[in-house]
């Protein structure tokens, strides 16, 4: 007779990055993995990501950033910084930061405790270009941030407002968004649309269930 009661071993998380971007090098893989270790250790102490997302965390957190660095990269100046605005759990920062060395990476977060995790995972991997700044980003002084990235960060409308005086003339974020971006778009105010000017950069798919995801792009024209 079968004992139901008995535990089930936990399923361990998947890792499929090289199978999916087999262009990567050794070393960048090997980084991306150590950071998924860490992640995980992390996690149990501090709230970086849902648990429920970590057993596709490859595809859900690594996949999703790794193909959207992939594109905001064709556009940033990398002669400057990129912030990472809500850098938090590192996604899409320090993923990018492993995947283009050359470009200086600045990660803002609130939350002290995520900012020591990230200070951890750059110091682990021995990341030269990542500077971690445990800051609230509306008390940023005005025209701090050329160009920034964000993931999860907040809609569109509250991103713009907030950030309004905090990015150069000139500048440009690039958010991280789901099918629900254009709702996003038209949810901004009137009077931020002759401030900024947003535009859909590139759509993507998960390697995961097909699920569509977008770059949105939105410069700062006065």
């Amino acid at each position: 007779m079968s004992d139901d009661s008995a535990p089930t071993k936990e399923q361990a998380p998947n890792w499929r990055i090289k199978a999916w971007f087999p262009e990567l090098d050794d070393k960048t893989h090997d980084q991306l993995k150590k950071y998924f270790v860490e992640l995980q250790k992390f996690n149990k102490v501090v709230n970086l990501i849902s648990q429920k997302t970590m057993l596709n965390a490859d595809a859900i957190h690594f996949g999703d950033s790794i193909r959207a660095s992939q594109i905001v990269r064709k556009k940033c100046n990398k002669n400057n910084y990129l912030h990472d605005l809500g850098s938090g759990n590192g996604f899409p920062g320090l993923v990018y930061a492993i995947l283009y060395p050359d470009q200086k990476m600045i990660l803002l977060d609130s939350d002290e405790r995520k900012c020591e995790f990230l200070k951890h995972v750059a110091d682990t991997l021995g990341l030269l270009n990542v500077i971690v700044q445990n800051k609230k980003i509306d008390t940023l002084p005005p025209g701090t941030i050329e160009q920034a990235i964000c993931r999860g960060f907040s809609p569109l409308p509250k991103a713009l407002l907030m950030l309004r005086k905090i990015i150069l003339k000139g500048g440009a974020i690039y958010h991280l968004k789901s099918e629900e971006w254009a709702i996003e778009v038209s949810q901004i105010p009137t009077q931020l649309c002759s401030i900024w000017q947003p535009a859909l950069e590139e759509e993507y798919v998960l390697p995961v269930g097909g699920i569509k995801m977008f770059v949105v792009r939105t410069s700062k024209i006065d």
